[in-house]
């Protein structure tokens, strides 16, 4: 089940805050536990707190606290990502929404409000936000401009989602003209389809007018009288500067009265006017320049029985009404009236059932990289693994080390010489307490002649004797593989100093290969800017015969099933389809039909070129009944020569991140890293050893 919907809007005053309300009101009729959460919000320029927020948090009764329901504010946002550090927002996002996803039932998401000049850059960072929670959109605009003119602008914001392959699952269109309803859904429906839900809302003049309370903010008055009728709608305001019997002729309904404080008998007239059967209802009086009625007309007032609210300001009456006239009505906590208003034209005009099923019966057709991410570091925790590190001098080694211990992600063990790992964990200034790791000296280890004796038994029919099988086990490679084989630790790293015939021959001799696999090989998960691709096998073989090949697929296939990748097999050539020929691309379309008769329940193409097999274009355009062209997220390359260049380029040129090369085939993980790795590889790397842990 989706457990979270993204409400973004186009644009400013799009009367988002209506939708949000009803759809927690539906939501919350149908579900036990449900949250609200804002990426980026607005704090106010007075109040330092989101309106939005603070509105559905205090309608709701919420328990969830303000701070725990936001990320940034967009002035933190926006400093963040100017200093190149888009990633971390994301990132931080990510973990927020994840946290209440876990808690929650559903988590209602609504974006950010437009409220300034960088609209474009702000409908960038939702369209982002969205695609990594991997969530379906619900877009909202307002209805007020012209109808040509808001099709076109839904029908841009509708195409960009669907290019990042974000789901939109509704269009809401609000503040229209009744009369325009049926030509709006039907321009919608033209790029849209039938598929998507599409709303428009009438718009509601009580909602569209300032409540006095608001008018009363907004010019920071001082209530003098009336303050219990202040969430009064203002649905019309005029200025009191001439005769009373003239000014008695201009007044509308819901009036409210701006005139200097000093004018007594517009004051009286007014209050007089709001009693009489003849006039418009009066909703407030705004008394300007700072002045108030003298003593004998404030004691008059006091002693009347109703009074509507009279509200004293510093500004001249030609500012007061110039601000009165600019204020961008919100629909606030306070606010009761307007919210049950909301409420009410919400549920008229929204099939909230029919939405709110659709919206939980979605499922997310693919993972961004900072999703995988998180969930590689949630599934480590899940169940934590113990970790061997033979390589305990390098710090690299040592950093991640540090790193993960203090996340508590896994279990470490470093091979070595205490004494030496100390002097390099000081060289390195690492902060990594030593209390929180265990250290092994393979020589001097309690395991020694078990280890011994172990391995002997195991290869003694490869002419191993005794001396060599003490000599192998004083190497920190085969002494750690012999701890993951007596499940002494679940899992080993290395290769950042030893090569990958160091790390893996001793895997091969004593933890074996599965059965039914007879290859070892390896992936890289190619963390690209907004999807996750696995690589196949760039580490290992050399030249695979069309045998080895399938068996890469199939051992690929699975382990992006097992880190939640839904794999589309490509086996890529110089040539797409049946055009090519050549010993190389036969090799290719044997191990694809090698694949189709062993495991016919997974999706495969081959022959086919790269572009062809990533891009939707290109793949249409060359294998048009293909199901895999276009979209595939399992790549296997034809030989090492081609798959070590392509992933190092495709690294190096993008800036994706590489996580790998993890090994498959073994009965228990051991994973091999490039002398040329980072802090953040090794990070990686030991994280996906645990995960495959969990697997055995």
């Amino acid at each position: 089940m989706n457990k979270g919907l993204y409400i973004a809007t186009i644009e400013p005053r799009s009367g988002k805050s209506l939708i949000s309300l009803g759809l927690m009101d539906g939501l919350l009729s149908r579900m036990a536990k449900v949250a609200y959460y804002r990426p980026i919000i607005n704090e106010g320029k007075k109040s330092k707190v989101d309106n939005h927020l603070q509105l559905i948090l205090q309608t709701f009764d919420f328990k969830e606290t303000y701070s725990s329901a936001y990320s940034y504010t967009k002035q933190q946002m926006i400093q963040l990502v100017n200093l190149g550090k888009k990633g971390e927002v994301i990132e931080k996002i990510v973990k927020d929404y994840k946290r209440l996803e876990e808690a929650y039932d559903f988590v209602l998401v609504e974006g950010s409000d437009f409220e300034d000049e960088v609209s474009v850059f702000e409908f960038e960072i939702n369209l982002q936000i969205a695609k990594n929670l991997g969530l379906p959109v619900l877009i909202n605009a307002s209805g007020e401009n012209l109808i040509a003119d808001l099709i076109q602008n839904l029908e841009l914001a509708y195409n960009s989602f669907l290019e990042k392959e974000v789901s939109v699952m509704a269009i809401v269109t609000n503040k229209i003209k009744e009369e325009n309803r049926a030509e709006i859904l039907a321009g919608i429906e033209k790029f849209a389809g039938k598929e998507v839900q599409k709303f428009a809302i009438p718009v509601n003049e009580l909602l569209s007018q300032p409540s006095v309370r608001e008018v009363a903010d907004a010019l920071n008055g001082k209530v003098l009288f009336g303050e219990h009728l202040l969430d009064g709608f203002v649905g019309s305001f005029s200025v009191g500067a001439m005769q009373l019997p003239n000014y008695l002729m201009h007044i509308g309904q819901n009036n409210l009265v701006i005139t200097p404080g000093d004018r007594a008998d517009i004051i009286l007239g007014v209050l007089q006017a709001d009693k009489s059967i003849h006039y418009p209802k009066m909703v407030g009086i705004i008394l300007t320049g700072g002045l108030q009625p003298e003593p004998s007309i404030m004691r008059l007032i006091e002693g009347l029985d109703h009074i509507i609210p009279i509200i004293s300001v510093q500004e001249n009456t030609f500012k007061a009404a110039n601000k009165i006239g600019r204020i961008n009505c919100k629909i606030r906590p306070s606010d009761h009236l307007k919210i049950q208003l909301s409420l009410e034209t919400f549920h008229q005009y929204i099939d909230a059932d029919v939405l709110i099923q659709q919206v939980t019966n979605f499922i997310s057709k693919g993972i961004t990289p900072k999703m995988f991410q998180y969930n590689l570091l949630r599934k480590a925790k899940s169940s934590k693994k113990h970790i061997v590190l033979p390589e305990s001098e390098d710090p690299r080694i040592l950093e991640a080390t540090a790193r993960l211990v203090a996340a508590e992600v896994v279990d470490i063990t470093l091979l070595g010489v205490r004494a030496n790992i100390e002097k390099a964990i000081l060289q390195a200034g690492i902060l990594l307490p030593l209390d929180k790791i265990t250290i092994i000296d393979p020589i001097q280890s309690a395991y020694y002649e078990d280890f011994v004796e172990t391995f002997y038994e195991l290869r003694k029919h490869k002419n191993v004797n005794l001396d060599i099988a003490k000599d192998l086990m004083c190497d920190v490679s085969y002494f750690a593989t012999m701890m993951v084989y007596k499940g002494l630790a679940d899992g080993m790293v290395s290769g950042a100093i030893h090569t990958t015939q160091h790390t893996i021959r001793p895997a091969l001799q004593i933890i074996k290969t599965k059965k039914g696999i007879s290859v070892v090989s390896s992936v890289f998960f190619m963390l690209l800017e907004d999807r996750i691709a696995v690589f196949g096998d760039c580490a290992i073989n050399p030249n695979p015969t069309a045998a080895e090949l399938a068996q890469i697929a199939i051992s690929s296939a699975e382990s992006s099933l097992a880190f939640g990748i839904e794999p589309k097999i490509a086996m890529l050539s110089y040539s797409s389809g049946s055009s090519g020929t050549g010993q190389d691309v036969e090799r290719v379309r044997e191990a694809t039909q090698l694949v189709k008769t062993l495991r016919p329940d997974l999706q495969i193409e081959g022959p086919i070129q790269y572009d062809a097999a990533v891009d939707k274009t290109v793949g249409k355009s060359k294998m048009p009944d293909s199901l895999v062209a276009g979209q595939a997220s399992v790549l296997i390359f034809p030989d090492l020569n081609t798959g070590n260049n392509t992933y190092k380029a495709v690294q190096r040129e993008t800036g994706a991140i590489a996580i790998g090369p993890m090994l498959q085939g073994l009965n228990k993980p051991v994973n091999d890293l490039s002398r040329g790795c980072t802090v953040e590889d090794v990070y990686n790397t030991i994280i996906i050893t645990a995960i495959q842990a969990q697997e055995i």
